[in-house]
Parts: structure tokens; C-alpha cells; sequence
């Protein structure tokens, strides 16, 4: 089966499982695997949820012409969050050991205690549990979410870029 002509109702709906699978691994590698989430890896999995839910709503409805970008949209608005962060999250991987800002508070003590605003500019300055590398199959985590935000925005756009094939919704 050609993932390149999948209609798009079909291609929406496998994006919004791949989602639902990358946010069930990232629950086994947090509980079972004991990988304990940063902050900056918490926001990567709010932004496989916006994903989800787009690729989901879009699967179901599968509108045709240009209704099929408010979901791409939407698809593409928790990418871009996404790759955002793992960016900053592989840079932060990156710094020499002096370099690594000290660890802070977790990120529901700071949800508590600080404005919106402020919690996004603690998160994105990192803190040193961002630095630590667990690679999973040889790469850090980010940039694995890294390389399926990419992915799957590839896949929502040429989704809905694709001409409808006669009879496909």
C-alpha cells in the first residue's frame, strides 16, 4: 500500500495515530523506562497533541478543496511549536558542561506559581535537566520528535495540497 496515495481522510487518520503512538511511547519511556520529562520535553508532547487532535478532526470531517487547510493549519501550528522546541531542546544538548543553566523548579510548581509568560521564558532559557542525553536507538529524544514533526507536516500538507483521486475523500 503507497503511503502516496492514501486519500486524505486516510493520511489524517494515520497521522493522528502515529500521534497517539509517539505520546504512548513517550508514556512507556516516562513509567516504564524511568526517563523522567523536562519541561522543554513536556511542551514537544503538548505539541504532538494539537497535532493529533487536527489530524483527527480533519480525518473524520475530510473536507474537500480548501477546507482541507484549516486542518493542514492547525497540523502545521503544532509542528512549528514543536520543531521550535526540540530545536532549543537539542542546542541546550549541545552546551559544554559550564554552559548548562542550573536546574529549576519542575514545570507544574512553575505553572502554579508564575504568569503564562513567564513559565515560556523559564522553559525556553532551559534548565540543566534539559541537557541530559537518554538516546533512544542511538539519537536524543528530540531528535526523534524533531525528525516526526517534520514528517508529519510534510504529510498534512501534501495531503491536502494532493488533487482528490475520483471517488477518494
Amino acid at each position: 500500500m503507497n503511503p502516496f496515495r492514501w486519500s486524505y481522510r486516510v493520511t489524517y487518520l494515520v497521522g493522528f495515530f502515529l500521534c497517539a503512538a509517539l505520546l504512548g511511547y513517550a508514556l512507556y519511556a516516562e513509567h516504564v523506562l524511568g526517563m523522567v520529562p523536562c519541561p522543554l520535553c513536556i511542551f514537544q508532547r503538548i505539541a504532538f497533541m494539537v497535532m493529533g487532535v487536527f489530524f483527527l478532526l480533519g480525518g473524520l470531517h475530510a473536507p474537500r478543496g480548501g477546507g482541507r487547510w484549516v486542518y493542514a493549519g492547525g497540523v502545521l501550528l503544532g509542528a512549528a511549536a514543536g520543531i521550535a522546541t526540540a530545536a532549543r531542546h537539542l542546542w541546550l544538548q549541545t552546551l559544554p558542561a559550564d554552559q548548562i543553566p542550573s536546574c529549576g523548579p519542575n514545570l507544574g510548581y512553575m505553572m502554579d506559581t508564575f504568569p503564562f509568560a513567564k513559565v515560556l521564558k523559564m522553559v525556553f532559557t532551559g534548565s540543566g535537566e534539559c541537557a541530559k542525553i537518554e538516546p533512544v536507538f542511538g539519537l536524543p529524544m528530540p531528535a526523534w520528535t524533531l525528525a516526526w514533526y517534520l514528517l508529519l507536516a510534510f504529510a498534512a500538507i501534501y495531503a491536502a495540497a494532493r488533487k482528490r483521486a475520483r471517488g477518494a475523500r
